[in-house]
């Protein structure tokens, strides 16, 4: 299976080198990956609640018992899963390719920067929002502008780092 993946990731991977040159003097490669592959990711996620929402939930309401989950955070609990799944895979095959770490430590770490970033958008939402009296849309992108800069160079730093290539650094 890895195998598979390994090919697929190359693959995507010289598919968005093919429009990497006019961004050269604006961005890294590993960056523009970064970010070819989030959009990627984003538009996956979208369709994902759009057909969990629509076609699995058929927009109603979806009881577990003790409580009852509305339609649309119910889809986003059973998309969120798998599309950052799929994001993982995407940074795991696609962007830093470099690392050695363990996939399930790569893994673990992965979920744990998309909870922090969850956190804190909601922080600088609700600093932009409520604190600065900002509107919410323009407010959102900001975080979100935020969350792709503290997303990318934790999961560089820490969740895909490379432990040989920072030995030899020092």
């Amino acid at each position: 299976m890895r195998k598979y993946f390994v090919t697929l990731g190359r693959l995507a991977s010289n598919v968005i080198d093919f429009f990497y040159p006019p961004f050269r003097k604006y961005v890294t490669l590993q960056f523009f990956r970064y970010g070819f592959t989030g959009v990627v990711n984003v538009g996956f996620s979208i369709v994902l609640y759009f057909v969990v929402y629509n076609y699995v939930l058929h927009q109603q309401m979806l009881p577990l018992g003790l409580f009852t989950l509305s339609s649309h955070i119910a889809a986003l609990a059973i998309s969120f899963p798998f599309s950052n799944f799929f994001g993982f895979l995407l940074q795991k095959y696609v962007t830093f390719t470099e690392s050695d770490l363990r996939g399930a430590t790569q893994l673990y770490r992965y979920f744990l920067i998309v909870f922090i970033n969850l956190g804190i958008n909601a922080v600088v939402l609700k600093i932009f929002v409520d604190g600065f009296h900002f509107w919410t849309t323009p407010s959102q992108i900001i975080a979100t502008l935020f969350c792709v800069l503290v997303s990318y160079f934790s999961q560089k730093k820490f969740t895909f780092k490379n432990p040989k290539k920072s030995q030899t650094a020092i």
